[in-house]
């Protein structure tokens, strides 16, 4: 089973991104991989993130 880490270190950066909505917000996760969760202190806009 391929990684999301592998596929990076490979130079493949693409992952199959799915996102739901939670109490008003949208949480993103990588499909293949919905348990490898990040913590942030602070919401940041995708465009900003780009």
């Amino acid at each position: 089973m391929e990684r999301a880490d592998d596929r990076a270190a490979a130079g493949d950066a693409e992952a199959v991104v799915e996102a739901y909505e939670d109490d008003g917000s949208v949480v993103l996760f990588e499909a293949e991989n919905p348990l490898a969760w990040v913590e942030a202190t602070r919401t940041v806009a995708l465009r900003d993130a780009a």
